[in-house]
């Protein structure tokens, strides 16, 4: 069963950057569609959480219109792993980071998700 499990998550400063990683066990990621979504700061709480970006088998990427241009989404193959790279963060793009398969369209029910990682962006 797939595993996924994010880190890279922590207190940024505006202006700053971070990268996420999404580390997979289990299967290969490779054959997912994968989803980065970002949800409340509060508590782990996947519902209502907004996608940020995607990725798809194709080699296809989507991004949402407020992250565009700063954030950048990639996959390492070799490590199993899908990446956020998060440029000139803003405090709006607080909140806790999931992946998810099934690119923008998971659900909770037919989809694999992680736990999260905060991200906290504040002066």
């Amino acid at each position: 069963q797939l595993q996924l499990v994010e880190s890279g998550g922590g207190l940024v400063q505006p202006g700053g950057s971070l990268r996420l990683s999404c580390a997979a066990s289990g299967a290969n990621l490779g054959g997912y569609s994968i989803g980065w979504f970002r949800g409340t700061p509060e508590k782990e709480d996947r519902e209502g959480v907004d996608c940020i970006s995607s990725t798809y088998g194709d080699g296809s990427t989507n991004y949402d219109p407020s992250v565009k241009g700063r954030f950048s989404i990639s996959r390492e193959n070799v490590k199993n792993t899908l990446y956020l790279q998060m440029n000139n963060l803003q405090p709006e793009d607080t909140g806790r980071y999931y992946c998810a398969t099934g690119g923008c369209n998971a659900t909770l029910a037919m989809d694999y998700w992680g736990r999260g990682t905060l991200v906290t962006v504040t002066s």
